[in-house]
């Protein structure tokens, strides 16, 4: 079921329950018995459906057109508050995997190749945002080949912080998960990396010493 359907469901039924509740305010209750809260178990979703506020998916929806209007129709300081918004949304996991539902990964991913260096460093945050300990987005980020172009950041963009918000990224991307992992250790030239898909995605003091190589490698770059 679409998470918009349930929300609908969420709400017909907290206005199914709550009507009784106010059918029977004025009854008398037994001492013990505390009243009841109405905005009990109404979410910020269903909140919004009530009053006819845009949802969630909406708000993802309009944060990445904004990012992907020209600059004379949007300007820079609008995206980056457009960025910030989506990257608060997608701290929470099902709008993160509801990125795919909402044809957002291609727009998202595109951005890494943005010639704007806060747009590389923004994409980079929130895909790091969106994959962390998510293996659902970590697979959606194999499956659109997400990973060699946050690997080419981490070992090669000529900013700092896009370099560490993609090595963060790629962190994210594929600790406990192999595949991700594999597709990592086959995107690093042999000069940053000279092992091929022998790194247990598992093991997290592994995991460690692939991403301290990234870190080295940037460090060296300043």
């Amino acid at each position: 079921m679409a998470s918009g359907q349930q929300s609908l469901n969420s709400l017909l039924q907290w206005s199914i329950e709550n009507s009784e509740v106010s059918r029977d305010a004025a009854a008398p209750q037994p001492d013990s018995q505390e009243p009841r809260d109405p905005g009990r178990g109404l979410n910020a979703e269903m909140l919004a459906q009530l009053l006819g506020g845009p949802s969630d998916a909406d708000r993802m929806r309009d944060a990445m057109t904004a990012i992907v209007l020209p600059e004379e129709q949007v300007s820079l300081e609008n995206k980056l508050i457009a960025w910030d918004n989506l990257e608060q949304l997608i701290e929470q996991i099902d709008n993160a995997n509801n990125i795919e539902a909402l044809g957002l990964w291609p727009p998202l991913l595109e951005q890494l190749q943005s010639p704007e260096s806060e747009h590389r460093r923004m994409a980079a945050w929130c895909i790091s945002t969106a994959v962390q300990n998510n293996v659902k987005s970590q697979e959606r980020l194999l499956a659109r080949g997400g990973i060699p172009s946050l690997a080419k950041l981490a070992y090669e963009d000529p900013v700092p912080a896009v370099r560490k918000k993609a090595i963060s990224a790629l962190s994210s991307a594929t600790r406990n998960f192999q595949s991700g992992m594999d597709e990592l250790e086959g995107s690093l030239p042999e000069n940053i990396w000279t092992r091929k898909q022998g790194l247990d995605a598992a093991d997290m003091e592994a995991v460690d010493q692939l991403i301290q190589v990234l870190r080295d490698h940037s460090a060296s770059m300043a």
